[in-house]
């Protein structure tokens, strides 16, 4: 019997993540959608130091909870690193959503795991394994497959996008640093003010005044932002990465299907080839990843916990 219930509410907890994760997927291309809506009018460090503005407001209450020794930390200057390589890479991918469509940056997005892999054999000395280098490998193909460079002429997104992906690659690890002597609350809380601190100069420098409808609109994204990122929470809480991560590539779908039926954008075989060929990789990555945490021996204290190499591509 109890070997039952637990059965019982193991499968609960499996359908949970899965919903969760499905909620992700339409919330974070809620975000990508209006951020295309929105285009080129807007320079993309304003509307991005906007949303992100309106997100510390939307996030307010939890700040306000945070203890002093979590916002004045020893590992300051670390929070402010990843602050400003996060911020970049945030301005990078306002600026390709408003020039690419949906779907290709959505899969383009999908190559950070790749990116995370490669600087943790780099940079944290963790073993690259043969498995996760012939991934990491089909991942490169697959990017290549989409941007065919000397084939075709390379937009300034795709461009954008491409160097976006290494970015966040690189703030996931500091943040897979911080979380050895820093809590979730103040790494997530911190991350947020430092970026839109990035941001600043850069919108200060192409600002405009924005219309009150762009106001709704980014207002909106934040809010969907918000949402997307808790309900990710939601889903690696409920269920392992290995449950969540095939339907996280549900995304590019509705990625797909939104640009083509709102935007009308057609993706090519070629991205569709290559979207196959990074998703497939990074599914792999994600599933030897947490595979191998699994085996890990358990610390006699557990740390606060990582965040998994997560693809979702909202920002």
């Amino acid at each position: 019997m109890a070997d039952q219930t637990s059965q019982t509410e193991s499968t609960g907890s499996l359908a949970k993540g899965m919903g969760w994760m499905l909620i992700t997927t339409v919330l974070f291309v809620g975000v990508t959608g209006i951020v295309r809506h929105l285009g080129s009018d807007m320079s993309a460090p304003q509307a991005a130091f906007i949303r992100y503005a309106f997100g510390i407001l939307l996030m307010l209450p939890f700040l306000l909870r945070l203890k002093l020794h979590e916002v004045i930390t020893p590992r300051i200057g670390l929070h402010a690193l990843r602050g400003l390589v996060h911020g970049i890479g945030v301005m990078l991918w306002f600026f390709a959503m408003a020039r690419i469509p949906i779907a290709e940056v959505t899969a383009l997005g999908y190559t950070t795991p790749i990116f995370v892999t490669i600087g943790a054999a780099i940079f944290l000395g963790e073993r690259f394994r043969i498995r996760r280098m012939i991934a990491v490998l089909l991942g490169v193909v697959g990017t290549l497959v989409i941007v065919r460079p000397g084939f075709i002429s390379v937009e300034l997104g795709t461009l954008a996008q491409v160097a976006a992906a290494p970015l966040f690659a690189a703030s996931m690890l500091v943040s897979k640093s911080l979380t050895k002597t820093e809590s979730s609350a103040s790494i997530v809380a911190l991350m947020a003010v430092f970026v839109t601190i990035t941001l600043l100069p850069f919108a200060i420098a192409t600002w405009r005044t924005p219309t009150w409808e762009e106001l709704l609109w980014l207002f909106a994204t934040a809010s969907l932002a918000t949402l997307g990122h808790y309900a990710l929470t939601r889903a690696y809480q409920a269920a392992e990465i290995t449950v969540t991560q095939p339907i996280s590539f549900l995304q590019l779908v509705w990625a797909a299907l939104l640009g083509y039926y709102v935007f009308a954008e057609t993706p090519d075989s070629w991205t569709i080839v290559g979207s196959i060929i990074i998703v497939g990789s990074a599914t792999y990555i994600a599933h030897r990843e947490a595979k191998l945490s699994r085996m890990a021996p358990k610390p006699s204290v557990a740390p606060a916990p990582a965040s998994p190499p997560s693809t979702a591509t909202s920002r």
